[in-house]
This record gives structure tokens, C-alpha cells and sequence, in this order.
């Protein structure tokens, strides 16, 4: 068989269970009931969501039955009425507020109906008028004020009596009663009644079931219980657990014998029912013996003892981490003796607990929520409320900056430094600046985002990409990088381009070696000693293996021209000492390759005397294989067009012209320019200022004919 605390606590899980079925699980009860007078599931959605956890919300389908809630006094009473399935707005809301003053009303319509429906309700009692669908922080913020106004109401608000009840509050009275009323008896079943009907209205048919079974244990106490009981306990599924706004528990007291309302008190005592089940508890004996005869020294002992049940309860409920029910001992304890010096220090330890609570959950809303609620207490110090709002403060601030940083991270991660520009990690960067400039995360937060910035300047200068080097450089120094940081920076930029160059080079002479080893001096075109030379000669033209690397690739080249010119492949001859002059082989060198592929071609006969021209000197040999033997004795460089540089154009200019027999250039002319008409002037100008040495062929000096290009390339920054 259940016992009557069992029974009890069956039926507040009930109540529990049935309020969680219309609002999300909170573990803070609102101080506010909501009704909403609506046929509507989503409206319903939306306004729960507006409410953000602050109340459950009972829906209705009429006016008339959200009256039974409406008259409630034991918390703030707010109406929440959609209006699109009504037929009369204004009479619904001017009957609910003839019924429930102390009820706050607030009207929602459809963006069509707003106006019309302000004006019908214009002048009655309505709170506000919001349009459907809901705005949800403008819902939000209108909800919070109804409430507020709902509380200060309530406070004000007389509880409605009904004619017969035996039930009041508690009030310690003058006189002393011998008995109830003389038409108790009879009103008995009449109260059992009222008060299974009630209960059946707010908590189900659980209760029901369990206080029939209880009925026949003790029918006189049943005819004395309160009819506000049940309610008193439907409502405790809503009762703040903020230690402010008393859980509502049962403050009312029975009439009756004093001697029979203690040995009552002694019966519940001796079964453990201190303070439970509702209607049926020792601390409601001992208050109604003691409202009887305040001197009464065995109600007074009493009420202590249930006080101390109630303060061992609330350490027992804290150490577990139940503030619900830590709540309510304390009201409980309050109730039970009102001056006892051990509430203010459990009010305030609760409070403490509720708000760090909060805090740790990241709760700031519900945070406040139990700040503005501490400080309706007169148990609360106003420094300690000083303390709360400042921690609160700070930590809501420590949370929206690791929030930014963990953005600006993230950002970083994803390689969006800069763009886009609104979900940027320099756009959260910036924020952070704004919201707590000398928080250490804050800083730390910038630091590596210049770091990252810094980063892309270090890949771009390597990448030889010095505009997108410095745009970076611009980035870090917006960012709050000081000169000095930046300085060195640069010179670990340029240390870092020196090594790279460095091992660039290392590999470069290495593959010129193994090109040269392997006899690939100049195919393929893109990887051939040549190619990698003349890249190593482009990026560290004063290395010291370029030399040597020179000597042996000419050495190469004149080996193989040599070979090409005894085994009569004259085309193969010209291109090698082309290269092997470019490379510094020696003029002696190639005049020797010249003169032996000479040697290999029979010369034709002439009939010249000793007067033969130059040209006819060099008969038998190839203006390839002349050309190769050029050598220049002196050098003009071309100098760059002026506008052009302005422009930074850069071109190639390829001439042609002939070398005369005492070695300068004659006949100068641009075969080909690009672009067209730069560069030519340039060109030929630089041309007629070289010098060359004679060109000996067969005993005599001879003319060359010469082509060449030559490059226009702007100068390195």
C-alpha cells in the first residue's frame, strides 16, 4: 500500500509531467502562470519560443476556461489571447478582467487584423497588441514586461473566497476556538467534493484515484482538510526553484478542537509526515493549533521541529544538487517558523548556487532572470547583488570573447583572413577589439592572426610576388603590429629568401653537373646543362661553382662541335659554338674548330690574284662558323627608352649587320621588334658603338654578317 507522502509525490510528478508536456525542461520555475486562449499548435511553438523558458504555457480553447486558471493569486497571471478564431475580442477580455483583475492581458492578431483589433480593445485593460507570426525578440521583450506587471499585480491581488469554505490564512488569532463551525459536518462532503474536483483540474486522475484510497483511513481529517490543498499542491509543478518567489506551498490552516489538531500533528509526526502529502502534514496541524492559540507551548515546539525537518531537508537537497526541492524546504522552513534565524543564510546560499549554476551553463539570461528575482529579498545583502551583477557581467563578457576568438580561429583555419568581409577572421578580430581590447584571449586572438598574415607575406615574397608580399605586410601593421615587430620580420623575410636562394642554387649546380655528366648539354631544351646553367646564372650569378660549371660546359660544346665538324655534320657545328663563345670558350678555341671543318672542305678553285676580296678570303667557310669566332672588344649597353620604363614595358629587339674586316659594325637594321617601334632606336644605337676583333679566315681578314637580339628587361625592384 502507497503511503500518503508516496501518494503525494506521485501526484506532483504528474503535475510535472504534464506541464513539461507544453514547455521545454527547465530546472527554473516561472513565476508566472500563462494561459493562451488559442486553437493554434504553432502559435503555441512560437510563443513558447518567444518565452524562452521563462514559464510553462496552459492553452485554452475559450475565455471561459481560462477563468478557472485566471483566478489564481498565488503567482502573477498573464493571458495570452489569439484572436483569429474569436468572434468578439473586446468582451472576451473585458469578461476576463471583471474575473481576474490582477490577470495581465496580451493580444496577438494578424498583420491584416492589427489595426482593426487595436481599436476594438482600445481602452480596456489589454497590455499590448503584437502581430502573428511573432517577432521573437520583440515577443520576447513585450512577454518579460507582461510579466513583471503580472507579479507587481499579484502582489496586490486579494484571493477570491467561496462561501462555506472552513479555510483561511494563516493568522495567529486572539481568541481561541473549541471547535469548528456549527454546520461543519454537514458542509463536510460538500468540501471533499470542491476539493477532488479541483484536483482533477490541475494535476489529473492520479490524485483522484490516490485520495479516494486515502478516504476511508480517516474520514474526520478528511472532512477538515482545506479545499485550496489540492490546488496548492497542482501548483507546485510551476513553483520557482530561485529561492525568491515562495513555491506554493500550503499556507492555509484548519479549524478545529486544538487538541484534536494536535494529536493530528502528533499522528503525522509519528508516520513521517512532516510536510507532505498536501492537506495532510504536521506543519498544517501545528499552524492551525498554533492559529488557534498562539500561546499553545506544544504548537510552538512543534513548528520548530518541522523547521528543523525542512532546514535538514534544504542541506540535503543542496548537497545533491536539487534546488527544486532545496526551494521548497525553505519555504516550507519559512512557513513553519518565519522569524527563524537560518533562513536569510540558506536564502542567500540557494541563490548563490541557482546564479553560478546559470553561469556555468552559459544561462545568462536565466542568470539575470534569478538577479532581478534576489533582489525583491530582504535576505539578500545589496553588496552580495553587487557581486552577482558584477560576475555575471564578467562572465557574459568572457563568453562573447572566447566565442569571437574561437570565430577568428576558425577563420584563420579556413585561410578567410580577410574575406568575406563580414565573416572574416579580421572582421571578428575587430569586434574583439571593440568588446574587450585588453582581454588576454582578445590578444591573444590578434597576435596569431598577424602571425597568419605575416605568413602569407613570407609566401608571397618567396613566390617572388612582392605587391601580394606587401598588401599582407599592410594587413599585419593594421592589425597592431608595432615597427619593431615588423622590422624583424623583414629580416627573417630576408633570411629566409637568402636560404631559399641558396639551396635553389645548390640544386641547380648540381643538376648542371649531372647534365654535363650524362652528355644532355642542350636537349632536352627545358632541362639540359644549359637551361639549368642559364637559370643559375639568372639566381646567383656570382656563385662559385658557376665558373668552373662555364669552363665545362664549353669545354662540352666545343668537344662535340669538333666531332660534328670531322664527321661533316656542319649544321651541328654552328649551334655548339654559338653556346661554347656564350659559355667563355676561348676565340683561339673556336677559330680551331673553324679551321679544322675548313680542312675538311675542298675549296674551289679561283682565278683572283693576290687582290681577292674579304669575302672570297673566306671561302669555305660558313657565316655561322664566322659569327662564332666574333669577338667583342667593345661593349655598349642599350639604354632603356625612357617611356617605356614609365610604362613598364619590357620587349626584344633583333638586328642585323655586318661586321667589317677592321671590326665594326656596318649596315645596321631591326629585322624584327617586340613590341614594334620601342625598342629599335635603342637597339641600333647600341650596336654601332660595339667593337669587335678582326675576323681571320685563311690568312686574311674577313666580313662577318651578325644576327643577334637583344633583351629590353626592367630593372628588379
Amino acid at each position: 500500500m502507497a503511503s500518503p507522502a508516496n501518494a503525494s509525490r506521485g501526484h506532483e510528478s504528474a503535475a510535472v509531467a504534464a506541464s513539461s508536456a507544453s514547455t521545454p525542461t527547465t530546472t527554473n520555475r516561472p513565476a508566472v502562470d500563462v494561459t493562451a486562449l488559442t486553437t493554434r499548435d504553432d502559435f503555441l511553438l512560437e510563443l513558447g519560443e518567444a518565452l524562452a523558458g521563462q514559464a510553462s504555457v496552459r492553452p485554452v480553447d475559450s475565455v471561459e476556461g481560462a477563468l478557472q486558471y485566471l483566478a489564481s493569486v498565488k503567482r502573477g497571471q498573464l493571458l495570452v489571447v489569439d484572436t483569429r478564431d474569436l468572434l468578439d475580442v473586446r468582451a472576451d477580455v473585458e469578461l476576463a478582467h471583471s474575473q481576474a483583475p490582477h490577470a495581465v492581458a496580451v493580444v496577438f492578431a494578424t498583420a491584416e487584423a492589427e489595426k482593426q483589433v487595436s481599436a476594438a480593445v482600445k481602452g480596456s485593460n489589454v497590455f499590448a497588441v503584437l502581430p502573428i507570426p511573432l517577432d521573437k525578440r520583440k515577443t520576447g521583450a513585450v512577454l518579460d514586461g507582461a510579466m513583471t506587471e503580472a507579479v507587481a499585480r499579484k502582489a496586490t491581488a486579494r484571493p477570491s473566497t467561496s462561501q462555506g469554505m472552513t479555510v483561511e490564512s494563516f493568522q495567529p488569532r486572539l481568541e481561541t476556538s473549541s471547535g469548528g463551525p456549527p454546520d461543519q459536518k454537514s458542509k463536510a462532503g460538500l468540501f471533499v467534493g470542491i476539493g477532488i474536483a479541483v484536483v482533477a483540474l490541475g494535476a489529473g486522475g492520479y490524485y483522484f484515484m490516490s485520495s479516494s484510497k486515502q478516504a476511508p483511513q480517516a474520514p474526520a481529517a478528511a472532512a477538515q482538510k482545506p479545499s485550496v490543498a489540492a490546488p496548492a499542491a497542482a501548483d507546485n509543478s510551476g513553483a520557482s526553484d530561485t529561492g525568491f518567489e515562495k513555491p506554493n506551498v500550503d499556507t492555509s490552516i484548519v479549524n478545529g478542537k486544538v487538541d484534536e489538531l494536535l494529536e493530528k500533528a502528533r499522528l503525522a509526526m509519528r508516520e513521517r509526515r512532516y510536510l507532505e502529502p498536501v492537506g495532510d502534514n504536521a506543519l498544517l496541524y501545528y499552524r492551525s493549533a498554533a492559529a488557534a492559540d498562539p500561546n499553545n507551548g506544544e504548537a510552538k515546539e512543534g513548528l520548530q521541529r518541522v523547521a528543523n525537518v525542512a532546514a535538514s531537508r534544504f542541506d540535503e537537497s543542496m548537497t545533491a544538487v536539487k534546488y527544486d526541492e532545496a526551494s521548497l524546504a525553505l519555504a516550507n522552513l519559512k512557513v513553519a517558523t518565519p522569524t527563524d534565524p537560518r533562513i536569510g543564510a540558506l536564502e542567500l546560499k540557494l541563490t548563490t548556487a541557482l546564479i553560478t549554476k546559470a553561469i556555468a551553463d552559459g544561462n545568462f539570461d536565466r542568470a539575470n532572470a534569478l538577479l532581478r528575482q534576489a533582489q525583491s529579498s530582504p535576505n539578500i545583502p545589496a553588496e552580495q547583488l553587487a557581486r552577482f551583477r558584477a560576475d555575471i557581467q564578467r562572465h557574459q563578457e568572457d563568453a562573447k570573447v572566447q566565442k569571437l576568438a574561437t570565430l577568428v580561429g576558425d577563420r584563420i583555419r579556413d585561410g578567410r583572413l580577410v574575406d568575406p568581409a563580414e565573416d572574416s577572421a579580421k572582421a571578428y578580430a575587430q569586434q574583439l577589439r571593440e568588446a574587450a581590447p585588453a582581454n588576454a584571449i582578445t590578444q591573444r586572438a590578434i597576435h596569431e592572426l598577424n602571425a597568419a598574415y605575416l605568413r602569407k607575406a613570407r609566401e608571397s615574397a618567396i613566390a617572388k610576388n612582392p605587391a601580394e608580399a606587401d598588401r599582407w605586410i599592410a594587413e599585419a601593421r593594421g592589425g597592431g603590429m608595432s615597427n619593431g615587430e615588423l622590422t624583424a620580420f623583414q629580416r627573417d623575410l630576408n633570411a629566409s629568401k637568402q636560404k631559399a636562394a641558396q639551396a635553389e642554387a645548390e640544386r641547380l649546380v648540381q643538376a648542371t653537373r649531372e647534365r654535363i655528366r650524362d652528355g644532355r648539354l642542350t636537349d632536352p631544351a627545358n632541362d639540359s646543362a644549359n637551361s639549368t646553367l642559364t637559370q643559375l646564372q639568372a639566381t646567383d650569378p656570382t656563385n662559385s661553382n658557376f665558373a668552373q660549371l662555364s669552363k665545362e660546359l664549353s669545354t662540352k660544346l666545343l668537344e662535340r662541335a669538333r666531332a660534328a665538324a670531322q664527321a661533316g655534320k656542319a649544321a651541328l657545328v654552328e649551334p655548339d659554338l654559338t653556346l661554347a663563345k656564350h659559355w667563355g670558350a676561348e676565340q683561339k678555341d673556336i677559330l680551331a674548330v673553324i679551321q679544322a671543318q675548313a680542312t675538311m672542305i675542298p675549296k674551289p678553285s679561283t682565278s683572283g690574284g693576290p687582290g681577292r676580296s674579304g669575302s672570297s678570303a673566306a671561302a669555305g667557310v660558313t657565316p655561322a662558323q664566322l659569327a662564332a669566332s666574333l669577338k667583342r672588344v667593345k661593349y655598349t649597353p642599350p639604354e632603356f627608352p625612357q617611356k617605356a620604363l614609365s610604362q613598364r614595358v619590357s620587349g626584344a629587339v633583333t638586328v642585323e649587320y655586318v661586321v667589317d674586316t677592321n671590326g665594326d659594325p656596318r649596315d645596321v637594321h631591326v629585322v624584327e621588334a617586340t613590341p614594334p617601334g620601342v625598342f629599335d632606336r635603342a637597339a641600333i644605337t647600341a650596336v654601332k658603338h660595339w667593337h669587335y676583333e678582326p675576323v681571320v679566315a685563311n690568312g686574311a681578314p674577313v666580313e662577318v654578317p651578325v644576327r643577334t637580339a637583344i633583351r629590353f628587361e626592367l630593372p628588379a625592384n
